[in-house]
């Protein structure tokens, strides 16, 4: 048996609507409480450990290090006559921003964040480019932390200006039409000592003026009720500012326009608050084009018009379908939509008035990159008949199109840096019964020639929350894992917005317990397959796939062999206290309600461990995550350790100057994913045993 660090216990006890439950390993909570200092440093050097001389880590180390090391670009874009991109050059640490003349000769670097830090550990988190294409607004975080700090550089001399802008948690900024400042959504400045820890308030929506300071930044919305967060955008005419207020994740949304050319009119109501939520797509000419799941479930876009908003005068413009419409966009005149048809993308193009223009041919069994986060994986202009996307798969990584609305030609123009060869490998989606006959998409990536006969080496994904949809991504840890001769299985669970908003709401409050009942039904299959066995079998998933993975652990540990969760949300009791986590109880549920506690305390992984035999496990986290911060995991980690009555390790791995996941370095990504696979091959008897000292 593995002898593990031991942590402070202590005898707190909390009061849960007549319901005592106790929280002995509450100080962890505290990272710089010298006793919780001392312990991670002794998890860490006993992880490192076990993990640094594991068969086959130097090779893993290796093929990651040339995969991630390769140069990378996202999808360029026009502003003022300048064309920007973002790029990762061979062997750096973190994206750079390039500029150019057009959109193939972005080749010089306007800003490259290792002139902040060597090292990597500051990443451009966001950026703005003002309409005129001369200035650039940029959002920097430090170890990655959420926080952010805005900087303005200037585009012709790459000389940044005297301001800085502070205390943001949004990767987004909307210059103004006439480019003299943007806007931005700021919080209120967390308490000294608190900024990784503190409740994160007083969300409001700020101008700033370039070239001032930020104590003259006009207040331009603070809502009264603390408890709406503002996201802001600018309508594609460049005459409105457009909010939207929510009380959380998938709470729904409520609209206001504000016309900039009078902005002492104020704010006006172009939606009002309800369960749906909406996405101004377009504004033309007084009439506002808006994606909905307003009475479609799959999303449907409607015509607003501004001067009367009334639910009566809205048009449907192109309505709802059986393919999900993820997102759309109006380029060249016309509406560009994303949709997604069993978890793979499709482009169709739409006049504005609905009527069909045509398609834009995407790979099968791929996605565009990026639309899941705020790096757009396609780009245009209302003006320009030219729409450039990127499209990803599991056995390719990132493609740029173009595409001519006019027309209707489409053609490659930078190939995938990395492919997994068709000849030799595939991938091929099947569909999997979730124990209440709900049909559940699952992808399967690896080698042709791989053997079904129930001892293949399976890794298993999962997020299954918010909305997000898990669609084919390729990334560099699972194309070393399938080119080692794995399987990859990647599962489309409830709760994400794969089939829109009843395959979301089937999987979040009281209906969580379906996510991991998709996920248990994944890993059945995958035996009954023939493809393999438990033994054979790990889980992973990271954030709110961290809780996917943890409440795996602690239902049904008989169903996988070994499990990695990173970053992950465990303590479902207490998630509210910290940070952005007030904002998850639309969510989750919220603990301080008695029916809520209910469901939370059923399936919350740090309050349902229990004395057994548990799959070897590692979990992960970074000092500096301040969105679910690492007192989860070391909770959770501490009491499998001491509920632990097998021999499978319980490892915790805690990174340095690392966050939630964004914009860490290329070599701090590599030499944790490094630990990861091997540690899992490990596991599954792919390369001997992990051994653990006594």
């Amino acid at each position: 048996m593995t002898r593990y660090p031991a942590p402070e216990i202590s005898d707190q006890k909390d009061n849960f609507h007549g319901v005592v439950i106790a929280d002995p390993y509450r100080l962890l909570e505290d990272l710089a409480r010298p006793q919780t200092v001392a312990w991670v440093a002794a998890q860490n050097e006993l992880t490192q450990q076990l993990l640094a001389d594991l068969p086959g880590r130097p090779a893993i180390e290796s093929r990651l290090a040339e995969i991630w090391g390769r140069s990378s670009a996202g999808v360029p874009f026009e502003r003022g006559g300048r064309w920007f991109q973002r790029r990762k050059l061979p062997g750096a640490q973190q994206e750079a921003w390039h500029a150019g003349e057009s959109a193939e000769s972005c080749d010089r670097v306007l800003l490259d964040p290792a002139e902040f830090a060597a090292d990597g550990s500051v990443a451009v988190a966001g950026a703005s480019v003002s309409p005129d294409g001369l200035a650039l607004a940029y959002a920097l975080s430090e170890d990655g932390s959420d926080w952010l700090t805005w900087r303005v550089r200037d585009v012709a001399t790459a000389a940044d200006l005297a301001e800085q802008v502070r205390w943001s948690k949004n990767e987004n900024a909307q210059w103004h039409p006439d480019s003299s400042g943007f806007f931005y959504t700021r919080l209120a400045a967390p308490l000294p000592g608190h900024e990784l820890t503190g409740t994160d308030r007083g969300s409001r929506v700020c101008f700033h003026r370039t070239g001032s300071s930020q104590q003259d930044d006009a207040e331009v919305l603070a809502p009264a009720d603390d408890a709406l967060w503002p996201e802001i955008a600018l309508s594609t005419d460049g005459c409105y500012l457009i909010v939207s207020l929510s009380r959380g994740l998938g709470s729904g949304d409520e609209v206001r326009i504000l016309d900039l050319a009078r902005p002492g009119d104020g704010f006006r109501v172009l939606l009002p608050a309800s369960s749906a939520e909406h996405a101004v797509v377009a504004a033309q000419d007084g009439v506002f084009y808006v994606l909905t799941d307003d009475a479609a479930d799959r999303r449907r876009i409607i015509a607003v018009p501004a001067a009367e908003p009334a639910p009566e005068n809205w048009r449907d413009v192109v309505p709802e379908s059986p393919d999900t419409l993820l997102e759309a966009h109006h380029f060249g005149g016309r509406l560009v939509c994303h949709y997604l048809r069993d978890a793979c993308s499709l482009l169709r193009v739409l006049e504005l008035d609905g009527s069909p223009a045509g398609e834009i041919d995407v790979p099968a069994l791929s996605t565009l990159s990026g639309s899941a986060v705020r790096h757009e994986a396609i780009e245009g202009s209302a003006g320009s008949d030219i729409v450039l996307f990127e499209t990803e798969s599991f056995t390719q990584s990132r493609s740029l199109w173009r595409h001519d609305l006019d027309s209707g030609q489409t053609s490659l123009v930078r190939a995938p840096e990395v492919t997994l060869p068709a000849a030799d490998y595939l991938t091929e989606r099947v569909f999997v019964r979730s124990p209440d006959g709900t049909r559940v998409p699952l992808f399967l990536t690896r080698r042709r020639e791989l053997p079904r006969d129930g001892a293949a080496p399976v890794l298993l994904y999962g997020y299954g929350g918010v909305g997000a949809s898990e669609t084919p991504a390729f990334k560099p840890d699972w194309a070393t894992w399938v080119e080692r001769g794995g399987m990859l299985a990647r599962a489309s669970l409830r709760g994400g917005g794969e089939y829109g908003r009843s395959w979301y709401r089937d999987g979040r409050l009281e209906r969580k317990q379906n996510v991991f009942d998709d996920f248990c039904a994944c890993l059945r299959w995958l035996v009954s397959s023939g493809w393999s066995r438990p033994s054979r079998i790990a889980i992973t998933g990271g954030s709110n796939g961290g809780l996917l993975v943890g409440a795996c652990l602690t239902q049904h540990p008989e169903l996988f062999g070994a499990a990695v969760a990173s970053v992950g949300v465990f303590d479902m009791l207490r998630f509210h206290l910290f940070t952005a986590g007030r904002m998850w109880k639309t969510e989750y549920g919220d603990p301080d309600n008695a029916e809520e506690f209910g469901w939370l305390r059923a399936y919350s992984p740090l309050h349902n461990v229990r004395p057994g035999r548990y799959p070897a496990t590692l979990l992960t986290t970074g000092d500096h995550d301040d969105r679910v911060v690492p007192g989860h995991t070391l909770k959770f980690g501490a009491a499998l350790q001491a509920a632990q009555t097998g021999t499978a390790p319980i490892l915790i791995r805690v990174g340095t100057g690392a966050g939630h996941g964004h914009g860490k370095p290329t070599s701090a990504a590599v030499a944790e994913q490094a630990d990861c696979l091997a540690f899992l091959q490990a596991a599954l008897g792919i390369e001997g045993d992990v051994s653990t000292p006594d």
